[in-house]
């Protein structure tokens, strides 16, 4: 295997110290995934990586490792932290100390290919490992970078930010993006290699079956409440002012339940919010709700709302990046983004419909595109696409075989 000769022959990769990693197994690839955004509570990232590293761990020919900041749950035989330290006011996510130590650790575990989860620190020094053994390096595009800036920034910043997000990603071999419209952007920008990958969802963790009917008393909310949830972060770009103000103009029945963490949300006596919870107990509040709503606009995908559509709930959300792409007037009801009245429209335009019929339809819709069981064979696709023919086959894979 060509790739495996050349990372054996590396030796010292001009890191300092030499490399006195063993190889992995002539019989094996070895697969990295890096990123910054891999935090104690569970997010989309980690979420990704985790149903990833149980589908491989069935595949006797690959290894797999995650590859983050040191400091964080996780540690394990498959997990190697790198030295980092907490990013004020991030909601838990932390930067690594130095590119070139982090280069050093990934090149250690002489990788065949690396992937990477975010466009800071560890892809830079993912692009140091590529360019010293010529081991492959696809990114994945989890975020929007450019327009989290002008958010938070303003043009000029940016601007300057469109700038570096291009020139990275055009630095590797392949860059994927869970949505169409993130595929679509990045190639307007100049990334031409850009390809579509969704992410997907466990199907078993996330499902009707785990409805409580008692939710309404656990949560003391009179019976006939018509029950609101949104899960995730509250940061700016989710636009969660914007729903508890449609929650505001809706009043009764109407109660919204927030759970997860980060800044404040504006007071309304219709809101319960709720800390950031365990996936079993998540999976059982979005279970038991009756629509999920997501008022963000600035999603590269939306993993929470596909969580709902498999919990065989309803979502009301934007139009706007990802999300658009994983409702339709089966599975739910789209609105105009940035638009508190839009949302409470939707919001009562879905509690006119059949909701149990709807949730029965998103349901049907994720077991026939998003289970993890479908998603990451897609992903392994991608990445023989990258290794070559001979690693296809060694893969397992139909070679006649392409993702969506």
């Amino acid at each position: 295997m060509q790739l495996r000769q050349l990372n054996e022959a590396g030796g010292d990769l001009g890191y300092g110290v030499h490399i006195h990693q063993p190889p992995c197994p002539a019989d094996k690839l070895r697969f990295l995934d890096v990123t910054m955004f891999y935090t104690a509570e569970s997010g989309g990232v980690r979420t990704y990586l985790t149903a990833k590293q149980r589908w491989l761990e069935g595949q006797p020919e690959i290894e797999h490792i995650v590859v983050a900041p040191a400091g964080i749950e996780g540690r394990g035989a498959h997990f190697v932290g790198v030295p980092s330290v907490p990013i004020p006011y991030a909601n838990g996510y932390r930067m690594p100390l130095s590119v070139r130590l982090a280069a050093h650790k990934m090149a250690r575990l002489r990788p065949d290919l690396i992937e990477v989860g975010d466009p800071y620190h560890f892809a830079w020094a993912a692009l140091r490992v590529k360019q010293r053994s010529n081991v492959p390096v696809v990114g994945f595009c989890h975020s929007d970078l450019p327009r989290l800036v002008e958010r938070r920034f303003g043009p000029h910043a940016q601007r300057v930010a469109l700038r570096y997000f291009r020139d990275l990603y055009r630095r590797f071999d392949l860059v994927l993006a869970p949505s169409q419209v993130m595929v679509r952007y990045l190639r307007e920008l100049g990334v031409a290699h850009a390809r579509h990958q969704p992410l997907g969802v466990d199907i078993d963790t996330f499902s009707p079956q785990h409805r409580d009917p008692d939710i309404r008393s656990r949560l003391g909310v009179p019976a006939d409440t018509r029950l609101l949830l949104y899960a995730g972060r509250f940061t700016r770009e989710k636009q969660l002012p914007l729903l508890v103000e449609a929650v505001r103009r809706l009043g009764p029945p109407y109660r919204l339940v927030l759970v997860g963490s980060g800044g404040v949300v504006p007071h309304c006596e219709r809101v319960i919010c709720v800390p950031f919870q365990p996936t079993a107990t998540l999976a059982r509040l979005i279970a038991s709700c009756d629509v999920l709503v997501h008022p963000g606009d600035q999603e590269t995908f939306g993993l929470v709302v596909l969580e709902a559509m498999a919990s065989g709930r309803p979502v009301v959300g934007t139009h706007a990046g990802g999300i658009g792409e994983l409702i339709d007037d089966a599975t739910g009801v789209r609105v105009e983004p940035r638009s508190a009245e839009a949302l409470a429209a939707g919001i009562e335009a879905i509690f006119e419909r059949d909701l149990d019929a709807m949730g029965r339809a998103a349901r049907a819709k994720v077991l026939a595109q998003f289970g993890w069981d479908r998603i990451i064979p897609q992903l392994m696709h991608q990445y023989a696409g990258v290794l070559g023919t001979q690693q296809q086959f060694e893969l397992g894979l139909d070679p006649y075989y392409a993702p969506d």
